[in-house]
């Protein structure tokens, strides 16, 4: 009876064994079919950003412009500052990207110009 009993351990054993091995087997084979996916999404969701940004070719003009009308008085030791009008603050920005053709981006076979 105690020999019976072993073998079925054995054979528990084994099948748990075979058990993990598929699995294993089945997450190795499509591996390479999710990490294409994820990569996938990952370049959709880049290319929905917009352009590429380039530091070293991006010259930006900022100007900004704030007007404000205040009062001060000064009375016995005490000062007042007070706003006559609300402030204006005017931002202007503008970015240009210089020497595009110049630059180039690294790409899985080789390096290629930017288009």
């Amino acid at each position: 009876m105690l020999q019976l009993l072993n073998k079925r351990r054995g054979q528990s054993t084994l099948e748990y064994a075979v058990l993990t091995a598929v699995i294993i087997g089945a997450l190795v084979s499509v591996q390479t079919y999710i990490k294409r996916g994820v990569q996938g999404r990952l370049k959709s969701a880049s290319d929905d950003i917009g352009d590429q940004f380039s530091p070293g070719n991006t010259n930006e003009i900022k100007t900004v412009k704030t007007v404000s009308n205040t009062v001060e008085t000064f009375n016995a030791g005490v000062a007042n500052t007070s706003m006559n009008a609300p402030e204006q603050t005017n931002t202007t920005v503008n970015s240009i990207i210089a020497n595009v053709d110049q630059e180039y981006w690294v790409s899985s076979q080789a390096a290629v110009p930017a288009s």
